[in-house]
């Protein structure tokens, strides 16, 4: 897959999300960071988009998302990446681990920008796991992923949460259960679609940055290796 921004043919499917936000509020807090792993619909990956998001402010609670300040210099602002978000969810049903959650945040910074998302069937992989995970000691992403034994992974990065939501997603269906009527409902939406933003026209490739991790898992007593900002220019 190439890094940044991946657009696989319009064929449906799911669209996993995570985003890291300045706090807790869809009204008052801001996204700064979001992250898309698309997946077809047997739930084969198909790509990804990530970057951390400039918010036009403080970025919040560095110490559960480890952003700071200094990392979002020269990130987009969201309406700078709204055009390829929607090119991404479009005709996809929506997977978060919580989803409602992901789902207001991204509804509300696009209704800040005058665009109203349609009526986007949802899967929450938080509510899979309690009908599949009984042996899971709570159900917070990392408890669910270390039930299902998925290996490390880094955690509260935009990336690495929608990477292990969608292998989460993977292992609590199993056997494949009969997608077609979400899928169905989600190819039949009409989606807005966006220009690029006016500070972009001149530009050239819109300047991403993507916080990224190997994936684990990683012998007992090995320290996981850190996170690292990757500069990255999307087509536009």
């Amino acid at each position: 897959m190439l890094p940044g921004r991946q657009l696989p043919p319009a064929s449906g499917g799911f669209a996993v999300v995570d985003v890291e936000a300045t706090g807790r509020s869809p009204w008052r807090h801001r996204v700064v960071e979001v992250a898309v792993v698309l997946l077809d619909g047997q739930l084969r990956a198909e790509g990804e988009f990530s970057t951390l998001i400039d918010p036009v402010g403080p970025v919040g609670p560095t110490h559960v998302h480890r952003i700071s300040q200094s990392d979002v210099v020269g990130a987009p602002r969201f309406r700078e990446v709204a055009p390829t978000l929607l090119e991404l969810l479009a005709g996809r049903v929506l997977v978060g681990h919580h989803v409602s959650c992901d789902q207001a945040f991204l509804e509300r910074e696009f209704a800040r920008i005058g665009v109203p998302l349609p009526p986007i069937p949802t899967l929450c992989t938080l509510r899979l796991a309690r009908a599949h995970l009984a042996e899971a000691g709570g159900y917070g992403l990392t408890a669910c992923v270390e039930a299902a034994g998925l290996g490390w992974y880094p955690a509260h990065t935009a990336l690495g949460d929608a990477r292990a939501t969608a292998d989460l997603l993977r292992y609590v269906t199993g056997a494949r259960p009969d997608w077609s009527p979400p899928l169905r409902e989600a190819a039949g939406l009409s989606w807005p679609r966006l220009g690029r933003a006016l500070s972009q026209r001149q530009a050239g490739a819109l300047p991403l940055i993507r916080r990224e991790a190997p994936f684990g898992p990683w012998p007992q007593g090995v320290e996981p290796p850190a996170l690292v900002l990757t500069a990255l220019g999307a087509e536009r």
